[in-house]
């Protein structure tokens, strides 16, 4: 299974998640949205699965900075519009592969989903 791990590189969440996948000899491909972006089309396939909600970071200085317009009325266009503007926004990590989508980083959720893999 090839997995892509989905982030940014100075995150502390991207980083444990780092460690996770080599300390289990899981490969992995690292997307960095700095550098590369991220689609509407990812966004789209992820929110299928888990929902817009679960993947806009709400949490973070990005979205807390977003004049209140932007804030408001949220729905799946709109929140990912504003992801694929402010890649910082989305939730880290997410990882993709085979049949798992995770977002986040919780170690339990992690062992269970990718030890069926």
């Amino acid at each position: 299974m090839t997995l892509t791990l989905y982030g940014i590189p100075n995150c502390d969440t991207v980083k444990k998640a780092r460690n996770y996948l080599e300390a289990r000899s899981l490969g992995y491909h690292f997307h960095d949205y700095k550098k590369a972006g991220v689609t509407a089309a990812d966004l789209e396939r992820w929110s299928d699965v888990v929902g817009w909600e679960k993947l806009l970071n709400k949490a973070g200085t990005t979205f807390k900075k977003l004049p209140d317009a932007d804030k408001a009325d949220i729905d799946l266009a709109k929140a990912i519009a504003l992801m694929v503007a402010n890649p910082s926004m989305i939730k880290r990590p997410v990882v993709e592969g085979g049949k798992a989508l995770l977002v986040g980083f919780k170690e339990p959720e992690w062992d269970a989903l990718l030890s069926q893999n």
